[in-house]
């Protein structure tokens, strides 16, 4: 119970909310709302909040597009009004869940977590632009690879799971070509391990012009590359794996005035009969890999169902 008269304690509520308005322009001015990816796709991704209505879901018209085959395609959205930042649940399949509660609408306060679907879990922060920055170089830094600049292994198989469970559920195809750098010893022990990461970083540059932007290429390990192939069938991904062998065999790579020789081998592997899961179309397209080395290398080998 206040020991404040009636009016000093109406002037100290004033006092108070003046601060508080204040520090709310000064935020306002300085920070900026965002969503970090704590867990599922695209970990460690932030979103920035710059619109006064931003959907969150799997459609492709969402401003904020979750992968998770539990999220909905319209699951929720995020508002901000006056200062106020909230959550409000769009009627999903499963629910938005705000620090272990399921919630319809929630004002959203500085480190609350949002769990959307079965994997997904992002945090509601405040950032100012060097954190934002920041986070964005880290992000990157961990999804690419340093040489090539393109996705590495582990965004790779990060991102294997949801494409198979995005094709199984629109019935679509998906097409995998695994290929990599034949007698990429030779380049090593002859020119160099520079001019060997010279070879890797502008076959990348070149097997890039080939692709489509929903297209996943990744350097898979050493000089061996990935390419993920959405709504892509087995005959037209051999169509791609040809034009991007014969693409990379008639490029020059030459490092200080030397000519480097470049083929590559590919294989090729798509879901189907006896191949349901990462696993099973990473060994189909490996195994075809190697049949295309073993009969002669530069050249295009595709898996054949049993």
């Amino acid at each position: 119970m206040s020991s404040l008269p009636d009016d000093e304690e109406e002037e100290e509520r004033t006092k108070v909310g003046q601060i508080d308005s204040a520090l709310m322009a000064v935020r306002s001015r300085r920070d900026r709302p965002h969503l970090i990816v704590l867990a599922g796709e695209n970990l460690g991704r932030m979103y920035r909040i710059d619109q006064l209505e931003t959907i969150v879901g799997r459609a492709a018209e969402a401003g904020i597009r979750l992968a998770d085959d539990g999220v909905s395609r319209k699951h929720a959205k995020i508002c901000q009004s006056d200062g106020e930042v909230w959550v409000e649940d769009m009627r999903s399949a499963n629910g938005t869940i705000v620090n272990g509660q399921v919630v319809e609408r929630r004002v959203l306060h500085d480190g609350d977590k949002i769990q959307m679907g079965s994997t997904t879990v992002l945090k509601f922060t405040y950032s100012d632009r060097l954190e934002e920055d920041f986070q964005r170089k880290m992000h990157d830094a961990a999804l690419h690879d340093g040489l090539t600049k393109i996705y590495n292994k582990r965004y790779f198989l990060d991102r294997l799971p949801t494409e198979i469970a995005y094709a199984s559920r629109h019935k679509t195809a998906l097409s995998l070509l695994m290929f990599d750098v034949d007698h990429f010893k030779v380049v090593n022990d002859t020119h160099g391990h520079v001019a060997g990461d010279y070879v890797l970083a502008n076959l990348a540059q070149i097997a890039s012009t080939t692709l489509r932007t929903e297209d996943l290429f990744a350097r898979y390990g050493g000089e061996e590359f990935a390419i993920l192939c959405r709504g892509v069938a087995a005959d037209n991904a051999s169509v791609l794996g040809q034009r991007m062998r014969i693409l990379i065999a008639t490029s020059v790579f030459t490092h200080h005035g030397a000519k480097i020789p470049v083929t590559v081998s590919v294989g090729i592997a798509s879901l189907g009969p006896g191949i349901g899961d990462g696993t099973q179309l990473i060994a189909a397209a490996d195994a075809a890999l190697y049949e295309a080395k073993h009969a002669g290398r530069n050249r295009v080998v595709t898996h054949k169902p049993s």
